[in-house]
């Protein structure tokens, strides 16, 4: 997998299923473990793409997820809200409110530099992810965790196809499939992937 590129024609789904929520809510220890291990890397990219250091990313990213853990049952998926969107938010307010009291240390460096940084955070997640988009990263940790739960064939098929881009044709040579054998491997992992972050596309 390593070195591949992702299709720029292919699109793969990129915010959290409802079922996920769904376990989230329902303080389903195996659903909060695996948003961690997904959104987690994300968060704490954004927190070291904004200028803190990597213990205060850390801290902040934890705070990210505590608060989530009280707000999870506020939130509302619906047209033009993602959950992305939403970590976002949060994330953007965890790294002011750290940015604030670090001010206020006797230490701190000066106000107008660390004013500087806050008015350069992004308020949309759009805008924040113009600089270079995470999202792949997210789907890429999303697939190494239901890779498992397919054959090497039908992952191969997905994976030449759609991460490689490569022809289906091509691929149903490479691997003695028939085509439309190709296609349905294609279809079972994207249907799975979905499951997994939601319907949203990238």
């Amino acid at each position: 997998m390593k070195g591949s590129t992702v299709n720029p024609g292919s699109r793969l789904p990129g915010s959290t299923s409802s079922s996920l929520l769904a376990r989230l809510r329902g303080d389903d220890h195996d659903a909060w473990a695996r948003l961690a291990r997904l959104y987690g890397p994300l968060v704490y990219s954004w927190c070291r793409r904004r200028g803190l250091q990597e213990q205060d990313a850390a801290d902040v990213t934890q705070d990210v997820f505590r608060a989530i853990v009280k707000g999870i049952e506020k939130y509302v998926h619906g047209p033009g809200s993602t959950f992305r969107g939403w970590l976002w938010t949060i994330t953007r307010n965890k790294i002011l409110d750290h940015h604030r009291q670090a001010q206020k240390r006797p230490d701190a460096a000066g106000g107008t530099d660390a004013q500087d940084r806050m008015m350069k955070i992004p308020e949309s997640l759009d805008e924040s992810e113009a600089e270079s988009s995470p999202t792949s990263s997210l789907v890429r940790r999303a697939l190494k965790l239901i890779q498992p739960e397919f054959t090497e064939n039908t992952w191969q098929a997905f994976w030449r196809v759609m991460m490689e881009g490569q022809a289906v044709a091509d691929v149903a040579k490479q691997l003695g499939l028939s085509v439309n054998a190709i296609y349905i491997a294609k279809s079972r992992v994207l249907r799975r992937l979905r499951e997994e972050l939601g319907e949203d596309a990238v």
